[in-house]
């Protein structure tokens, strides 16, 4: 049997298992162990357990649990509350304007927390109730809901792109900063379309009541505005020392952490109860990830072992004459498709082994890559008809919004992105230009 078809066996044998509704790890380490040993023998066990121990020994690893912590602090806390309630009267007079502030909310909630289920939680349990009570439009505060919180896997500190980083053998410090700027560019035409739309249609988005904004003094806006800016200045806190040099990745991950949990303790909202849920969450999350990673290790290692990388390189540059960008699209949609019955972390897993030493053989650069793959992923999470957003606004939206709303709702945001994928695919410096700046590169 040829290694080409041993390496097509594996990803199908893979594919079977997750459609049968394994979990993720057992389906992908399952079938890298069971090739290891059919192929090498009881010698081919070494070849998952090095790739582990690899693993094991990466330093920047901590990260994980410390800004999953971190996230679910400020959450618990509701520390969230107070920053949706000081856009809600600063963002309030303008047309949309608390759409837009759902928008604004959803990037600090990302800088936060990294992963876009808390800020869907976030925004479904706070500001959808809000906007629906203040006669917004059913589907354009679903879709903002939806898009904004896809931000989370892109701005920093994404756990998305930790996990991407773990994987690719990339720097994490410089995957974040390549999704910065890519970040707030789309956080930004969102805000834009908002806008416009709203400007458009006032019906879609109507502005705060005069009534209701003159209830409110200037010293309740700067109460509420000094409230608001504290998750601002835990990031700060966090991100600040390590862009310039003064702490390492995982010292600032412990910064955040600690600066998370002294806010709540400050603000008196660090009881019992949400210690327990965020030390229990944090557990909980950061052994599924490990599980995952470690099994993803253990079948890219399996899979590179037999060279069907360069095999699949030579079947497209070679036989079918594609070209190196003919490839990279294929790539993104593939995704795409994927994203409609898959999450975030079992696309990256799945197909890691396969395209992150194939973009790099095509001369490629992975830092720009990971950020195209996170931009796809965001998109595949609200690509109808299986899309992971969609199941989990429809979960929490209240019964007035039904799946046909949702799916409808994400159609320009969908567009907005599919753009903001383009430009940066045409224009790779978006996204390279401050991780070079900074690292001096």
């Amino acid at each position: 049997m040829s290694y080409e078809l041993i390496a097509l066996l594996m990803f199908a044998s893979m594919m079977m298992m997750l459609f049968t509704g394994q979990r993720v790890f057992g389906a992908i380490g399952a079938v890298a162990g069971i090739a290891a040993l059919a192929l090498w023998g009881t010698g081919g066990s070494v070849i998952p357990f090095s790739a582990a121990i690899k693993l094991m020994n990466w330093y920047p690893l901590l990260t994980l649990p410390m800004f999953i912590f971190m996230g679910y602090v400020l959450s618990e806390s509701r520390i969230a509350d107070d920053l949706y309630r000081m856009f809600h009267v600063w963002m309030g007079p303008v047309p949309g304007g608390l759409a837009i502030g759902t928008i604004a909310l959803m990037v600090l909630i990302s800088a936060m927390n990294g992963l876009s289920v808390a800020g869907m939680a976030i925004g479904a349990t706070i500001a959808l109730p809000e906007l629906l009570k203040r006669g917004y439009d059913k589907k354009m505060v679903t879709g903002v809901i939806q898009a904004g919180s896809s931000l989370g896997i892109l701005v920093p500190p994404s756990v998305v792109l930790v996990l991407y980083a773990m994987i690719a053998r990339q720097p994490v410090g410089q995957l974040w900063l390549a999704g910065m700027i890519p970040g707030l560019m789309m956080a930004a035409m969102f805000i834009i379309y908002i806008y416009i739309r709203c400007r458009m249609n006032p019906a879609l988005g109507p502005a705060l009541a005069p009534e209701e904004r003159a209830e409110i003094g200037f010293a309740e806006k700067m109460r509420l505005l000094r409230a608001g800016l504290l998750p601002v200045g835990i990031f700060a806190a966090m991100m600040v020392p390590f862009v310039n040099g003064w702490t390492s990745l995982v010292e600032s991950s412990a910064i955040g952490a600690i600066a998370a949990f002294l806010a709540a303790l400050a603000k008196r909202r660090m009881t019992h109860e949400v210690f327990e849920n965020s030390v229990r969450q944090t557990l909980a999350i950061s052994c599924m990830f490990m599980w995952i990673i470690l099994a993803a290790m253990a079948f890219g290692a399996v899979f590179d072992g037999l060279g069907a990388v360069r095999a699949i390189d030579n079947l497209f540059t070679q036989q079918l004459h594609l070209s190196p960008w003919t490839i990279l699209i294929l790539m993104q949609l593939s995704f795409l498709i994927m994203g409609t019955f898959l999450d975030d972390t079992a696309m990256l897993v799945i197909v890691a082994p396969l395209y992150v030493p194939l973009v790099k053989a095509l001369g490629f650069d992975l830092i720009w890559y990971g950020v195209l793959y996170t931009i796809t992923t965001q998109i595949a999470y609200m690509t109808p008809p299986f899309g992971y957003n969609l199941f989990l606004m429809k979960a929490m939206a209240p019964k007035e919004v039904g799946l046909g709303d949702i799916y409808r709702s994400i159609v320009p945001f969908v567009g907005v992105m599919l753009l903001a994928l383009g430009i940066i695919m045409a224009f790779p410096g978006i996204a390279l230009w401050l991780p070079h700046y900074v690292y001096g590169l």
